[in-house]
């Protein structure tokens, strides 16, 4: 052929096209790739004989004449063929389009001649079919005629029998008709081409008889063209997609699973690809008869899994298209997967699941919601409804026939679509799931033993309550508390209430709730006058879970401007008269302000993704406007709440002191500036006069140094204290100039002698140093020389508030001073807090922990102003301690090193400059030096990488062993732990190279003891090992006490345990979350097949003979529940009884049979049963021995059923097992304790070795000689040692 000139981009970007595809084979031992390097290698050495340039469009013009010749030829080799063609795909995959339309007509003509070829093979059809698609594809806007002849060539193959030559050209026709979707010109009659072509095979299949070979290989041409459509027909044209819809159902009712499976992969891809226009009419009718499929039961397992996910996506795409046809199936579709969901297999009861839930949130919207609700509630108004049920209600039917009894084994899936259904109704649900939310308040009562799906009953119940709202919720399931029952009331709605309620109404407390309380009140109090303690104490709790309600009502209401003043009053008269409910009334307070102050802020949508549907819906109800409606409510009720609050505050108690400060402190900062200063004014003059009061009080007792009486001191200082938390409450509502007079007031208590006057004066300083940044600013100079004066009388219970003080200035200091005033300052008081790591309270020495590491950010941390250089300063400023001059400095040091490099990884390389002063002070015979040097180390080996610990190996392992022997034994099993750490991270060869000579014995234990470890590991069953990861994991976080404890535990030994890293940990709660969920398909099947066994006859011909309703479903429920066996408990006369009142009743028998129990040791009926050789010494000197209970018989046998009144052996009981040899089962056999485990299993070894002592005795007689045979041995120890 004649070759025209390449464009120079072509020949430039390619050197050597044959090294590149001589690249891709050559390795290859393929008898297929052997011939394509052969054949390039020889047109290679041909193109250099010609001197030709060895580029793409040589290489393409060597390839065409090639196979040019070989097409004319009579016999051409099919492996040269297969050669040449995928030289030839490779090769113009180079060609930019424009070239490749030059030779389109060429390429063509000789594609189209190749392909052919009768004796073409797979390795040569496969490379032409995607060189002919690459041409269709470059082939844009020209006539159908020019493409019509390749077109078909491609088409030809998707029925050929070799399946990856027919998996090619599927493919290839899909990326065609993918390119031609801009081109509907060519589109269109593509599109027809495959439906031609599928219509002739149908008709061959249909009139051709099925038993003979042709009619046989028609029907296998049919799956292959379905084959195709599977992922073809998306991008066919929408004629052709709805003439092929039409065949679709055709076939469909020959019910054949391999056809069915194939349109439905076809028709799932349609409607999850399909970018044109579908016809609505014709896939509805498919998924309809689909659905019907279902119903009758003539689909398999996997069919009801691909249909309930065709049902999802079909159903959405033909709402998108035709919303009222979608509608009117939509009810039918949700009955097809209620007998899916029937079915009981699991992957097609998750699929159901999901569409329906997917369902009701695509094809339910808003106004199909109003239209069913108008409809109903025209229907309730007039005297007989003429219209039918709606959409919505007969689908709410059929969600509600998911809580029949035949369904019990998928209860716990139907609860999720009932909750889906909930929140799309939302308050509309009250008009459809009445009868559904009875259904669930009627699952409550059902035993725990048959109803294993409590917890998701009340998150069903939860989401009701949050769709609907309290009122409506209670309307229909009320608490009844006015029964005289208690017991047949609703108590159990509380915690659901307490949970989801959200978006409800003040009023309704206000109205409903509290005349509930009321009544019980006076209920309390009748049943207290009539001494029925016990019954009032049960009301004063039910009036505490009414009052625990409020702050659930005051999440996110949509009245607080309306109905809090009607509020109001109740709340201010419960906090004067009832300090139970003080808490609750304010956090409930807290909550209302926080929450509009939030939406004012802007922040009041920034909502978690795991926030409910109902809350979303109140939240999205909070406009700026309403919550500043709201806020002018609260703030008119302020003045009233501010004197109610302080009324009480001196009657508080401790655990309620916090609540009110903060209640007060949110009150403040809504307040107007008028009341909090009103209110501030009296705070402080109350404080002057009680200063006063004892200042007098101090001088009087020193005059009069023999006074003994110091109550009038001690309530004077806790009211001078309780106004010191008054007046810092109402920091948010005061200006600088009150700041500036609290602060005047709190300088003379920095230096009191009462350490709890002290302690508040330093928590009221730290208060405003954190609240305002400007009052450090113009003190700045005033508030260090005070932090330095007051020091030396700082009393050790305000040294926790102290150091929070010290916190506040030194990062102000740090934020905008200069460096010299950084480093002074912090310098200043750096001794202070490091020393406060050592202080015997553990809150104080917390909170110098945390303030050592905050001050470490500030410094490091590049989004607050810091430098890395910084942090590295603040680091080695702490470890200027290790030069002090007492081991208590030394020590606490060392321990702040230790947090910093846990908390910084930055720092651990300098940590290493200090391990030579560490080995140093290792030498010193110290207990506190060395210990906090251990936790350093400990520390290190635990964060640094395995890599800086190899090169410090062997500096670190002779530090830990080369110090003083006298010091050392007291520390053995933290350096043993800690060896343990290094060959667990550096491997035991390495610390052997480096561990001296004397000490090898250690590391020898080391590994002994290790694959022992590993060894138990390995004969513990998957069961135990996933109990005891759940049980060990834990959050890596700072420990103070594993990391400076002396002795090891199982915690610090296991380095995944507290310095695992948190992938593991996840890893391992992520198979735990995996075998819970398989265990529940494992129940959910075992119940399935209990359900299917559950209608006994035998059971319902034990009923009256009146006939069973089975349209009733609680008569349903009650007859199958009867059917199954109830397990009761044994009655045993140990256990105590107790009356309807509460009181314990004792018999006055009960004394006697103990009695003669205790004189009658040798007829003792129930003997301990434990194995350990010391629990039954300790158990010998009991008179009376306690019998073990066990999970289903009741209490352990002993063998007394056999005892003989008159012979020494055993007897045979009628009725009975022969008499067998019984040593109760001890729970001390399952313990994750070694020694426990050891100890019962050497009492279970001595029942062999007993057994020929105690032949022909009976067990129970054994076991008494046995415990006899122990205290003589004591006895007569007892006697040798004297």
């Amino acid at each position: 052929m004649e070759m025209e000139a390449a464009p120079s981009s072509v020949q430039d970007s390619y050197e050597d096209f044959s090294s590149v595809v001589l690249a891709k084979f050559s390795n290859s031992d393929n008898e297929h790739h052997l011939h394509i390097c052969a054949a390039i290698g020889a047109m290679s050495q041909e193109l250099r004989d010609q001197n030709l340039p060895l580029t793409p469009i040589t290489y393409f013009g060597a390839t065409c004449s090639s196979l040019d010749r070989l097409s004319s030829s009579i016999d051409p080799s099919a492996h040269l063929l297969g050669a040449l063609l995928t030289i030839l795909s490779l090769v113009i995959d180079k060609f930019p389009h424009a070239v490749l339309k030059t030779k389109y007509v060429y390429l063509s003509e000789l594609l189209i001649q190749i392909l052919r070829v009768k004796s073409i093979g797979i390795n040569g059809v496969i490379p032409g079919l995607m060189c002919a698609s690459r041409l269709l594809v470059v082939r844009e806007k020209v006539a159908w005629a020019e493409v019509e002849q390749l077109y078909g060539v491609l088409i030809s193959y998707i029925t050929d029998d070799r399946p990856k030559v027919r998996k090619q050209s599927h493919s290839c026709l899909r990326e065609v008709l993918g390119h031609l979707q801009l081109v509907p010109v060519l589109l269109s009659p593509a599109s027809e081409a495959i439906t031609n072509v599928f219509e002739r095979f149908l008709l061959l299949a249909g009139g051709s008889n099925a038993n003979v070979p042709e009619g046989s290989k028609a029907a296998q041409e049919v799956l292959y063209i379905l084959d195709a459509l599977k992922i073809c027909l998306p991008y066919m044209s929408s004629k052709s997609s709805t003439n092929i819809l039409k065949y679709f159902k055709s076939l469909l009712e020959l019910r054949h699973p391999l056809v069915t499976r194939r349109i439905t992969d076809g028709l799932n891809a349609l409607c999850l690809h399909s970018s044109g226009e579908i016809s609505a009419e014709g896939l509805l009718d498919l998924l309809c008869f689909l659905a019907a499929s279902v119903s009758h039961n003539e689909a398999s397992a996997d069919s009801m899994t691909f249909i309930a996910r065709l049902l999802d996506n079909g159903m959405k795409r033909v709402h998108s298209i035709n919303r009222e046809i979608c509608l009117v199936k939509l009810p039918s579709v949700f009955n097809a997967l209620k007998d899916v969901l029937a079915s009981g297999h699991e992957e097609a009861l998750v699929a159901a699941v999901a569409t329906c839930k997917s369902l009701i949130n695509s094809c339910i919207d808003e106004s199909l919601i109003k239209q069913c609700v108008d409809q109903v509630t025209m229907g309730a108004n007039s005297a007989t409804r003429k219209s039918g049920p709606t959409v919505i209600e007969k689908v709410c039917a059929t969600i509600e026939s998911l809580l029949d009894y035949h369904h019990e084994a998928i209860w716990d899936m139907s609860f999720q679509i009932v909750s889906t259904m909930f929140d799309k109704l939302g308050k509309y649900s009250f008009y459809f799931l009445t009868g559904t939310l009875k259904n669930l308040s009627d699952m409550q009562i059902l035993p725990d033993g048959e109803f294993a799906f409590r917890k998701q009953l009340h998150e069903c119940m939860g989401t009701a309550l949050g769709a609907m709202g309290p009122e409506n919720f209670l309307s229909l399931l009320p608490l009844n508390l006015d029964v005289p029952d208690l017991s047949e009331s609703n108590l159990w709605l509380f915690p659901i209430l307490k949970q989801y309620t959200v978006g409800a109404h003040l009023n309704f407390f206000t109205k409903s709730i509290l005349p509930m309380v009321k009544v019980m009140k006076q209920k309390a109090a009748v049943l207290e006058r009539e001494g029925k303690l016990h019954s009032a104490r049960s009301v004063d709790g039910i009036v505490y879970s009414l009052w625990s309600l409020l702050p659930s009502f005051c999440h996110y209401p949509v009245d607080t401007a309306e109905s809090f003043k009607g509020l109001e009053r109740a709340l201010c008269t419960a906090l004067q008269e009832e300090p139970e409910v003080r808490g609750i009334i304010c956090s409930s307070l807290q909550i209302l302000i926080q929450q509009n102050k939030r939406v004012l802020e802007g922040k009041g949508n920034s909502l978690d993704a795991e926030v409910g549907i109902a809350e979303q819906r109140a939240v999205a109800l909070y406009t700026e406007d309403i919550a500043g409606s709201n806020l002018s409510t609260l703030k008119s009720s302020v003045q009233e709440l501010f004197s109610v609050v302080a009324g009480v505050y001196s009657k508080v108690s401790k655990d309620t002191v916090g609540i009110l400060q903060s209640t007060i402190r949110e009150l403040a900062s809504i307040s107007d500036k008028e009341v909090v200063t009103s209110f501030y004014l009296k705070t402080m003059k109350k404080l002057l006069i009680v200063t006063r009061e004892a200042s007098k009080s101090k001088d009087s007792k020193n005059s009069n140094l023999m006074q003994v009486d110091n109550s009038n001191e001690c309530s004077v200082s806790a009211a001078r204290a309780q106004l010191f938390d008054i007046a810092v409450s109402l920091l948010p509502g005061l200006d600088s100039k009150e700041i500036d007079a609290l602060f005047s007031a709190v300088q003379p208590a920095l230096k009191d002698d009462d350490g709890l006057i002290q302690k508040k004066a330093f928590r009221v300083l730290s208060m405003i140093f954190q609240y305002s940044d400007d009052f450090i600013s113009r003190k700045l100079e005033v508030l260090l020389s005070l932090m330095i004066e007051v020091l030396p009388s700082c009393h050790f219970s305000a040294k926790r508030h102290r150091l929070d003080c010290l916190y506040f200035l030194i990062v102000h200091v740090s934020k905008e001073g200069s460096e010299q005033r950084r480093h002074t300052t912090t310098a200043s008081f750096l001794t202070e807090i490091i020393l406060a790591l050592k202080e015997a309270n553990k809150k104080t020495r917390t909170r110098a922990y945390d303030i050592l590491v905050q001050i470490g950010h500030a410094c490091g941390d590049e989004e607050k102003g810091g430098k890395k250089e910084n942090l590295l300063q603040y680091f080695y400023m702490v470890a200027g301690g290790l030069a002090g001059e007492t081991p208590h400095k030394i020590s606490a040091a060392m321990t702040g090193l230790a947090r910093l490099a846990y908390e910084f990884s930055d720092l651990i390389s300098a940590a290493y400059n200090v391990l030579p002063s560490t080995y140093l002070l290792m030498q010193r015979k110290n207990k506190e030096i060395i210990k906090a040097n251990l936790g350093l180390l400990k520390v290190l080996v635990a964060k640094s990488p395995a890599e800086g610990l190899q090169t410090h190996l062997r500096g670190m392992v002779e530090g830990l062993l080369n110090w003083q022997d006298s010091t050392r034994s007291l520390f053995k099993a933290k350096v043993k732990l800690l060896l343990e750490m290094l060959v667990k991270k550096c491997g035991l060869a390495a610390v052997k190279d480096v561990m001296p000579e004397e000490h090898m014995k250690l590391l020898t234990n080391i590994r002994k003891l290790n694959e022992r470890k590993e060894r138990k590991l390995t004969v513990k069953s998957i069961e135990d090992r996933s109990i005891l990861s759940k049980a060990t994991s834990r959050i890596s976080r700072w420990n103070h006490t594993k990391i400076f404890s002396d002795f090891e535990d199982e915690e610090t030994r296991n380095s995944d345990g507290e310095f695992g890293n948190k992938r593991s940990i996840s890893s391992r709660q992520s198979k735990y979350s995996a075998a819970l969920q398989s265990k529940a398909s494992l129940l959910r099947s075992k119940r399935t097949r209990k359900a299917a066994k559950s209608l006994q006859e035998d059971a319902f011909d034990q009923l009256d003979d009146e006939p069973l309703d089975m349209l009733d479903r609680q008569k349903m429920r009650s007859a199958l529940r009867s059917s199954h066996p109830v397990q009761t408990k044994s009655d045993s006369d140990d256990e105590p009884c107790i009356d309807s009142e509460g009181r314990l009743i004792i018999h006055e028998d009960g004394k006697s049979k103990r009695i003669v129990k205790k004189h009658k040791r040798e007829d003792t009926e129930e003997v301990d049963g434990r194995s350990d050789a010391g629990s039954r010494l300790s158990g010998s000197s009991r008179n009376t021995q306690k019998r073990r209970k066990t999970s289903e018989m009741g209490w352990a046998h002993t063998g007394k059923e056999y005892k003989s009144k008159k012979a020494g052996g055993d007897l045979r009981r009628k009725d009975k097992l022969e008499p067998y040899a019984y040593w109760p089962l001890d729970r001390k056999m399952v313990s994750r304790r070694p020694e426990h485990r050891a100890a019962a299993r050497k009492g279970m070894q001595s029942v062999v070795k007993l057994a020929k002592k105690y032949e022909g005795k009976s067990v129970s007689n054994a076991l008494s000689m046995k415990g006899a045979s122990f205290k003589k041995g004591k006895k007569k120890d007892g006697q040798k040692e004297i």
